[in-house]
């Protein structure tokens, strides 16, 4: 497929830079929507996209979406997060709200993601202290329950926008084969029996540990089939990994422009720092890298929209791996092109490096992607 926009596309993305340029153009006004950076999301903004009917992207018209494809939702997290719009429930939702969509009942998906497009947020509860990158070693149990429906016991970690959340897509075992014995569950973030605590990092208030004490669910809760959860993740995770890819593609333009926009009005020894061939080659091999992301993103995009049943394991995680570590090296980079400005708060480049590098290790480390794409060629 090639990696040319439609008109619709082009249109759509030139609204998403308006709004940001509108919204978030300033360093005042990120400063005030991102409480200085210290968040990623803010509500009062995720609910302008949603009036504008942009949350519903790539979610069917008949809950309310817009009826878009994969191509439009890397298009929507691309711009958001090149514009710097705290919009970071909207990763989560997605991926949730996917899952809901391939394999919910008729209720589920009429409640979810008619609240997904009318501003809700979602997370999904998967990893735990001793099941990070080994998901199938995962041991919060959901046991049937004497009187009904089941059971859950069990802590989750790392578990994104979850403080945000009004449902919780709850990854649990329910029988003792390690990938034949997970199970989804459909859970309000309001359940008696949650505890969700934050966890700080150096990002913000981001992620959190989740508990679950004798939390009571019914059978209706079970999103697809109950100990089928293990094929069920594998099917979404080819979106996963084009969801963060974009986002971070978004991330590595800002870094990249924010650092071109520096080195060429900075002067040193009598003419802008970005004059020196030092600088020049690295901006060059930069954006190089940078448009190889996004061609390779929009390919793989576009080959899933001709088909959303199949498996692009191998492109998807050749995505994401390549994204991430692009984004991470455009803030680095970014940062010693500026020198010591780069690291001051008074400029957004530390910003950025604070949400790329963390991205080589959430949804699959690069290690991880890696294996994926070795394991793809028969190794």
């Amino acid at each position: 497929m090639g990696t040319r926009l439609t008109v619709e596309q082009q249109d759509f993305v030139a609204a998403l830079r308006d709004f940001a340029t509108r919204e978030c153009g300033t360093r005042e006004q990120r400063d005030q929507w991102a409480k200085e950076g210290g968040t990623a999301h803010n509500p009062e903004i995720y609910r302008k996209l949603a009036e504008l009917g942009w949350l519903g992207v790539c979610f069917p018209e008949a809950y309310g979406g817009a009826g878009g494809g994969l191509t439009e939702a890397c298009l929507f997290l691309e711009e958001t997060s090149y514009g710097m719009v705290p919009s970071g429930g909207f990763v989560t939702t997605a991926i949730a709200a996917k899952a809901y969509e391939r394999f919910g009942t008729h209720d589920q998906k009429e409640r979810v993601l008619r609240a997904t497009v009318e501003g809700a947020v979602a997370s999904i509860a998967m990893s735990e202290p001793e099941a990070g990158s080994d998901v199938g070693a995962l041991q919060c149990a959901a046991e049937r329950h004497p009187e009904g429906g089941w059971l859950v016991n069990g802590h989750k970690t790392w578990i994104s926008n979850a403080h945000l959340a009004e449902t919780i897509l709850l990854v649990a075992r329910t029988g003792p084969d390690k990938h034949h014995g997970l199970t989804m569950f459909d859970v309000p973030a309001d359940t008696p029996g949650i505890e969700i605590r934050p966890i700080e990092t150096m990002g913000g208030r981001e992620v959190n540990d989740v508990y679950f004490t004798d939390v009571r669910l019914p059978d209706s809760a079970v999103v697809g089939e109950v100990d089928q959860g293990w094929g069920q993740l594998m099917a979404g995770l080819d979106c996963e990994r084009l969801f963060l890819a974009s986002s971070m593609l978004g991330v590595a333009r800002r870094a990249f422009n924010d650092a071109v926009s520096y080195i060429k009005v900075r002067e040193q020894f009598g003419r802008p720092v970005g004059t020196f061939q030092a600088l020049r080659h690295r901006v060059a091999d930069l954006a190089t890298e940078i448009e190889c992301v996004r061609l390779l993103i929009r390919d793989v995009a576009a080959d899933y929209d001709t088909d959303p049943q199949q498996r692009l394991s191998r492109e998807a995680a050749m995505a994401k791996l390549k994204a991430t570590e692009t984004a991470k090296r455009a803030a680095l980079e970014g940062m010693q092109m500026m020198g010591g400005y780069g690291y001051a708060t008074e400029y957004d480049m530390e910003r950025h490096l604070r949400s790329a590098v963390v991205s080589t290790v959430y949804g699959g480390t690069s290690e991880i992607q890696r294996d994926i794409i070795g394991r793809s060629y028969g190794l």
